[in-house]
């Protein structure tokens, strides 16, 4: 029963002496069981649109580890592909697209109404995880946040300051307020479509919020990230999400009720005893071993897994990473996580 899923006790606000776990990026490279189905779908883009072998892959870490949550395998660089963004993925460097830099380069985007056609893989995938995933384990979907979103589709791949979009915000802001607002209406669309296709909580990830500040920060991350939940809880009301805007520091407090998001997620920077007092009166936290001890394991990994796990004892907390497993970490070290987590 769905009652009984640990991961949906812990969002609902229920304490428990054991958090729920899982990671973030927990299917991914540093698997060998993933290298060798990516390597049977071809590439990593020919893998997200396989529902079958997306499937395989979201399903490979739930039967080594038994986490209590698996992460629907897919990209946030999905969304601007069916937008009609040119998206490809360069070996060993990432994300490359084509930008939108001009007014020109946001007229010849497609409306938000178009993008299920290219996203049914997607939808396919989730429907095969409903069905195969051990009845405990809570099925995740999720979407990048507005902003974050933006900021591949303005540069045309990752950057170390988010240096291209905050200039086109700052100097043609009508455009830039027009590529957000069809970001936010294509997320609400996608991640609804994700819930009626069978998940069962959601995930906005702002993996750049922190390079806004002040009222960048309310306009750009906590407004849009508002509008979104605010929606799929009018179309869903009893599923939960969860929000991760990553280094967002002091603009952390308040923003799960703000947002209304059932969850807090916290990047490593994050103070514990700070979001104990902070963030948990609000409701769930979900974080933040950092992912480095993931690759040197080891006696630090074992003590820090038992403190965030103590720190965070008092409210509902959902153990995970600050930020997604490294493709060089070290799947036995996930093991020795879990045993320490799990006594």
């Amino acid at each position: 029963m769905a009652e009984q899923k640990k991961l949906l006790r812990a969002l609902a606000g229920e304490k428990m002496d054991l958090p729920p776990v899982w990671m973030m990026r927990q299917a991914g490279r540093y698997l060998p069981e993933y290298r060798a189905t990516r390597a049977q779908a071809g590439d990593f883009l020919s893998l997200c649109y396989n529902p079958e072998l997306a499937a395989e892959v979201t399903l490979q870490p739930i039967r080594r580890y038994g986490f209590d949550a698996a992460i629907l395998f897919a990209d946030i660089l999905l969304l601007p592909q069916a937008l009609g963004a040119d998206v490809w993925f360069v070996t060993g460097e990432g994300p490359r697209l084509s930008t939108v830099t001009f007014a020109d380069d946001f007229n010849k985007l497609s409306g938000a109404d178009g993008i299920h056609e290219t996203l049914n893989p997607i939808y396919e995938t989730l429907k095969i995880l409903k069905s195969e995933l051990p009845k405990e384990t809570t099925l995740i979907g999720f979407a990048g946040a507005p902003w974050t979103v933006a900021t591949y589709m303005i540069a045309g791949r990752g950057t170390p300051d988010q240096g291209p979009a905050h200039a086109l915000k700052n100097t043609d802001r009508e455009t830039f307020q027009k590529l957000i607002d069809l970001i936010t209406q294509s997320t609400i669309s996608y991640l609804s479509a994700q819930i009626d296709a069978g998940a069962e909580v959601v995930k906005l990830f702002d993996s750049w919020a922190g390079s806004l500040k002040g009222d960048d920060f309310n306009d750009f991350a906590l407004a849009p990230a508002k509008r979104i939940i605010s929606e799929l809880k009018a179309r869903h009301p009893h599923i939960p999400v969860i929000a991760f805007p990553r280094e967002a520091g002091d603009a952390y407090i308040g923003f799960a009720k703000e947002t209304g998001a059932d969850c807090l997620a916290i990047d490593t920077k994050v103070d514990l005893g700070w979001a104990a007092e902070n963030l948990q009166k609000d409701g769930c936290v979900q974080g933040n071993l950092d992912p480095k001890l993931m690759v040197e394991g080891g006696q630090k990994l074992v003590s820090e897994t038992k403190r965030i796990k103590e720190a965070l004892s008092g409210g509902p907390h959902i153990f995970n990473l600050g930020h997604g497993i490294t493709p060089d970490a070290d799947p036995a070290n996930v093991d020795v996580m879990l045993k320490a987590l799990r006594g």
